[in-house]
């Protein structure tokens, strides 16, 4: 819902009629993962995708009739052998999805506007939608803050919305989009419900140390990735926001001191990316001790092999353990062959993007494992729902 959060904030001060399309949980190689979404007004207006055109025109049909009816549902779309251009999944995956009516009265439109407000605000939100459990329930929401305060409700009293908030919540503070379980322990429910936990967290964060015309490909990459981007350089007369203006902010300071301010104010997490340009001892050295300290999510440094040995040398002699040194991506970037700044910035975020997902970075060409990678173990995963069978379903519970 998050990718299209700008087109619903917009329908919803229109006050038009609409309903939500929503992946729920995917099997198998499907284009896109948990939380996309398509909405349809009542001309038949369209907004967003699920699966890359798979699946749209029947969606686009259950879209409508939810307007019409007032009712929504869980839906399965999946891979036919009998007629794989039927609606399905070309690609052989199976999709979950969720439609809910969002029409003047219903009780989830103020809960999806307090979220849709908060994302066009830069504030963190989560959108949760109970996608099994008890019929009457199905489709209810909460709108969850970061403080734990929460809008709406689930149908099942008081007790059970502040558990849902308190599971929500962790999931917002990770930045993270799936699922959570809430079971019957403790008699909150009479069975155990799932919630799709759709989170408006802030950008993941691209800190780029060394203001050199590297740094400057590197930030229009990373904000065309959407990251939000800063470029930080101890030199006032290079730091300058007229030679980054792709950068979200330009900061004058020393590298190592600047990310000990970010660390100290909370403003790093597990999606932080940290790259370091400078290749100069007295700036790399009491940097990257502290950043591979640090919980990043990616921390990488430019320099040739002889720099990364010497590197590597000087980190060892400041304690910095071998665990955390493994961590270090030096020289930075894939090996693409290529020189130039621009180059050079694919090839960091290409490398960047494969951490992230756990990826090989090797061609796709020739491989027999699914393209569309999904999260790891122990993380949201989209997962959780009771069986379907394995090929389209056209009907389900209803959703008030």
């Amino acid at each position: 819902m998050l990718d299209i959060a700008e087109e619903l904030r917009a329908w919803c001060a229109a006050h038009r009629d609409f309903a939500l399309a929503t992946v729920v949980a995917v099997t198998g190689s499907a284009p896109r993962g948990p939380g996309a979404s398509l909405a349809v007004d009542a001309d038949g207006t369209a907004l967003g995708s699920l699966s890359g055109g798979c699946v749209e025109s029947a969606v686009h049909e259950l879209c409508l009739d939810a307007i019409a009816s007032g009712r929504g549902g869980l839906h399965r779309f999946g891979y036919s052998d009998d007629d794989a251009f039927a609606v399905g999944l070309t690609c052989g995956g199976i999709l979950d999805v969720l439609v809910t009516p969002v029409r003047g009265q219903d009780p989830v439109r103020p809960v999806l506007g307090s979220v849709l407000g908060a994302s066009a605000r830069g504030v963190r939100a989560a959108l949760a939608r109970v996608v099994s459990g008890p019929p009457p329930q199905l489709g209810r929401a909460l709108a969850v803050q970061a403080d734990g305060s929460y809008e709406g409700g689930l149908g099942g009293g008081e007790a059970l919305d502040r558990a849902a908030a308190d599971r929500v919540r962790a999931l917002l503070l990770a930045g993270r989009t799936g699922t959570a379980e809430l079971g019957t322990a403790g008699g909150l429910c009479g069975q155990p419900l799932t919630l799709l936990v759709e989170s408006a967290a802030e950008p993941p964060r691209l800190i780029v140390y060394g203001a050199v015309d590297f740094a400057a490909a590197l930030a229009r990459v990373g904000a065309f990735l959407g990251h939000r981007v800063t470029v930080c350089d101890a030199r006032p007369v290079f730091a300058t926001p007229a030679r980054f203006p792709d950068a979200h902010e330009v900061v004058v300071d020393w590298p190592h001191r600047h990310l000990a301010a970010e660390a100290e104010a909370g403003r790093l997490d597990s999606r932080t990316a940290v790259c370091v340009l400078t290749h100069d001892a007295k700036f790399d050295v009491p940097l990257l001790a502290l950043a591979l300290r640090l919980p990043l999510g990616y921390v990488g440094a430019m320099g040739s092999g002889r720099t990364h040995a010497d590197r590597e040398r000087r980190l060892r002699a400041q304690g910095v353990p071998d665990a955390a040194l493994a961590r270090l991506r030096s020289p930075i970037g894939l090996d693409l062959g290529g020189a130039t700044p621009e180059e050079t910035a694919l090839a960091i975020a290409a490398e960047l993007t494969a951490a992230r997902h756990g990826a090989t970075a090797r061609p796709l060409t020739g491989r027999s494992a699914p393209i569309h990678r999904r999260p790891a173990a122990g993380a949201p995963a989209g997962t959780g729902l009771p069986p379907l069978p394995p090929l389209v379903r056209r009907s389900g519970p209803n959703v008030p």
